[in-house]
């Protein structure tokens, strides 16, 4: 049981950072590349940002999964951890979600 646990904790702190590079990215290409390339003519940024977030959104999905995989989440917090990819700035708030579970798992194994 104290190693099952264990893995969710490495599973949790694998998405919580997952989760904010996702949103560092997505805020990035939004709010500074995007509008260097309408405003600007500037289209680099987003040939440079968007690749790069394709690749932490692709890991923050691939690191959702396996959590959902260890049974970790019901279905409405797999809904919410989903959508927060899609919203700027929300991934910072879904690790924040997500270190309180870490923070609770944290307990549940000490306790045993």
């Amino acid at each position: 049981m104290k190693n099952e646990i264990e893995i969710n904790i490495s599973l949790l702190g694998q998405l919580k950072l997952a989760s904010i590079i996702e949103a560092a990215t997505l805020a990035l290409l939004v709010c500074v590349a995007v509008p260097l390339k309408h405003l600007w003519d500037w289209p680099i940024g987003v040939r440079a940002m968007g690749p790069v977030h394709g690749l932490a959104f692709i890991f923050y999905g691939w690191a959702l999964l396996q959590t959902v995989g260890a049974g970790i989440w019901q279905r409405r917090h797999i809904v919410l951890l989903a959508a927060s990819a899609f919203v700027p700035f929300a991934g910072l708030l879904a690790s924040r979600y997500i270190r309180r579970r870490i923070d609770a798992l944290d307990r549940d194994c000490s306790a045993t």
